[in-house]
């Protein structure tokens, strides 16, 4: 049984099933770079900067979200190595098939499933809230009762609220699980322009936010620490970047396209790090000049940015709506690749035979996994319906930050197992890159709350319950393998 939890997937079965699927290849590099853009860029921007900076980090924020960047560049690093090796959708999990065995792939696999599902709900809800406040500003108010969640969860435990679904964060999921299964191609184009419409309305949040900076909100740029650990001074700058660690989900996703991509071993590696790149300088930019604008104890709103518009009086007032459409757009592109990551992870998952084999099937038309997508945005369109946003955003950045500690610990594996495996990236520095990536991100997993631990355990024994009554059974490699010792 050891020998079966430990089979590693070899990268000669791995590149085989590359040529074996049948999903089209329709990405470049522009495509790419800008599913990395479109993933990143959401909640994180228009929401969690006032929240940090206003607990946390103070003016000191743009810090966090550096400290933050860096060790996602580390586990960036990583992936983009793992990426140009072994061009198959799956992602981490494909890459924990790689290097640690059957069955660290499948808890990396169940650990993206959350990420991804979860993370899709969060922003739908997220989503919800701005439609709902851009059409208020035109004097259209849809009823309280199909705008909410029907329960929230307190200091008492559950409670009714007196809604019945929250309506438009189902229907952002049905449109972009719609735009999924129709074609990639289609999904990308509809990413490219959302990217161009979210990136323009914050370059000119900045653009023409920076004359109106007052230096006297930056100081004190790090305030003192309260005598709390996470209340500002050094260790509230370290617990800001664990909280916009969330502005950072969603580059990984990009890996799970590598099937769908025309050059993957050169293009996946450029277009994680470049998003990375890109969202960094952008979230530095605006959390400067939107403590810049307002004092950081006034930015602890769900509208942080909206709030810095207000501050400049008439001078800015023609920018409010647009931010509302940028944050709408924003938040829809994030809804999107993270059912596109989640569905890609589904069918690599059901291909290998540790999930059900429908669930490897695609469209005979539009050559997508039109099943995994339907039952992710069926699952999606469930939690983000029904439950509060609190409750949905708290699993996905431990989800996520487990996926980099295994990617980066597998990269060495993966170093000393197949050195001499040919590499179109090589992560730089091995194995401080990687050893380094997986302590700062585990730092950051020590840092969440205690309650988050407890549901991700949770998780994981539901997980643990299908693999070994089902996955283990159908495994593809522990079938290969002991066909293979009969011989």
């Amino acid at each position: 049984m050891l020998k079966d939890l430990i089979a590693r997937k070899s990268l000669y079965q791995i590149n085989q099933q590359a040529q074996e699927d049948s999903l089209k290849r329709h990405l470049d590099l522009t495509n790419i770079v800008l599913l990395g853009i479109g993933a990143i860029i959401g909640a994180g921007i228009f929401v969690l900067t006032g929240t940090a900076a206003a607990l946390h980090a103070g003016p000191a924020i743009s810090i966090s979200f550096i400290i933050s960047a860096f060790g996602c560049l580390l586990a960036g690093l990583c992936y983009a190595e793992f990426a140009s090796m072994l061009p198959v959708s799956g992602s981490a999990y494909t890459y924990g098939y790689a290097t640690l065995g059957e069955f660290v792939a499948w808890i990396i696999g169940w650990d993206l499933i959350l990420e991804y599902l979860f993370g899709s709900a969060t922003v739908a809800v997220g989503w919800s809230g701005y439609v709902i406040s851009f059409l208020n500003d035109f004097g259209i108010h849809l009823p309280a009762t199909i705008c909410q969640s029907p329960f929230a969860y307190g200091p008492d435990g559950w409670y009714q609220t007196g809604a019945i679904i929250n309506f438009p964060a189902v229907f952002i999921i049905a449109l972009m699980t719609t735009l999924l299964v129709i074609g990639i191609k289609e999904s990308a184009r509809f990413n490219n322009i959302i990217v161009i419409v979210k990136v323009g309305v914050i370059l000119l949040f900045v653009g023409f936010g920076i004359s109106y900076i007052d230096v006297e909100n930056w100081k004190p740029f790090l305030p003192e620490n309260t005598g709390k650990f996470s209340e500002f001074g050094w260790t509230g700058v370290l617990t800001g970047a664990a909280v916009v660690f969330f502005a950072y989900i969603g580059f990984d996703a990009v890996s799970t396209t590598a099937q769908e991509a025309v050059n993957p071993q050169r293009d996946l590696p450029k277009g994680i790090l470049l998003s990375l790149a890109v969202c960094t300088l952008l979230y530095v930019t605006v959390s400067l000049v939107m403590t810049g604008i307002v004092k950081y104890t006034e930015l602890n709103v769900p509208a942080p940015i909206a709030v810095a518009i207000d501050a400049t009086g008439k001078g800015l007032a023609w920018l409010s709506p647009f931010i509302k459409i940028g944050a709408i757009a924003g938040l829809s592109s994030v809804v999107m690749v993270l059912l596109l990551g989640q569905s890609r992870v589904f069918y690599s998952m059901a291909h290998d035979g540790l999930l059900w084999k429908s669930f490897a099937k695609t469209h005979p038309k539009y050559k997508t996994p039109y099943l995994t997508s339907i039952v992710t945005g069926l699952f999606a369109a469930l939690f983000a319906g029904f439950l509060p946003i609190g409750l949905l955003g708290e699993l996905v950045s431990i989800g996520t930050l487990l996926a980099f500690v295994i990617v980066c610990l597998g990269l060495i594996v993966l170093r000393k197992k197949e050195p001499d495996a040919p590499r179109a990236f090589r992560t730089p520095w091995v194995p401080f890159v990687p050893v380094l990536g997986a302590l700062i991100c585990l730092a950051q997993m020590a840092a969440l709350p205690k309650d988050t631990w407890i549901r991700l355990i949770g998780w994981m024994l539901i997980g643990f319950v299908i693999y070994f009554s089902y996955g283990r059974k159908h495994s593809r490699v522990r079938m290969e393998n002991h066909n293979h010792r009969t011989e």
